[in-house]
């Protein structure tokens, strides 16, 4: 009788291998995928806060003001929130992007988001960073394709010029 060492796997421990993995990432795909959805959720929320905060603080320090508004090429507020977002300095202070005002950052929009625009469409800050817009004004991020239960988000910003971010959930 010879005395043989096996150097590898039988075909039947490879398939029993491959049967375990299979099952274990059926299992994990779905929350994975909405780890995916929350984590592009935060991801735009952070970045929409800090634009805002960006264009507040620059009105401040430059006493003339600042906003944000939906922009698709970051060159003119164009009202496309979920296409990008800029923030600018407000130069000659009358709470609209001009000729003359300048771009601080712009930020490319995420196409799985939907950004809902406010009203009115630019939020603007004066000088002492005060929201000039008469009522609060809301963001709302939603995933493109909202299914009931997943989360959403609306930042509001308050006359002081606060923003207060809350969770939601798709209907």
């Amino acid at each position: 009788m010879s005395v043989r060492r096996s150097k590898g796997f039988t075909l039947v421990e490879l398939m029993i291998t491959l049967i375990v993995f299979s099952v274990l990432a059926a299992i994990a795909y779905p929350s994975f995928q909405g780890s995916i959805r929350n984590n592009r959720l935060s991801t735009t929320n952070n970045e929409i806060l800090g634009l805002l905060s960006l264009a507040r603080s620059e009105g401040i320090r430059s006493n003339r003001g600042g906003g944000v508004c939906g922009s698709t090429e970051g060159t003119a507020c164009d009202g496309s929130w979920t296409e990008g977002m800029m923030a600018w300095t407000d130069v000659d202070g009358d709470g609209e992007f001009g000729a003359g005002d300048t771009v601080l950052r712009f930020g490319q929009g995420n196409p799985q988001m939907q950004v809902g625009s406010p009203d009115p469409d630019v939020i603007a800050f004066d000088a002492r960073g005060r929201r000039r817009a008469a009522s609060d004004q809301a963001v709302t991020l939603t995933p493109a394709d909202c299914k009931p239960g997943e989360s959403t988000r609306t930042l509001t910003v308050t006359l002081s010029g606060q923003v207060r971010s809350t969770n939601g959930t798709c209907t």
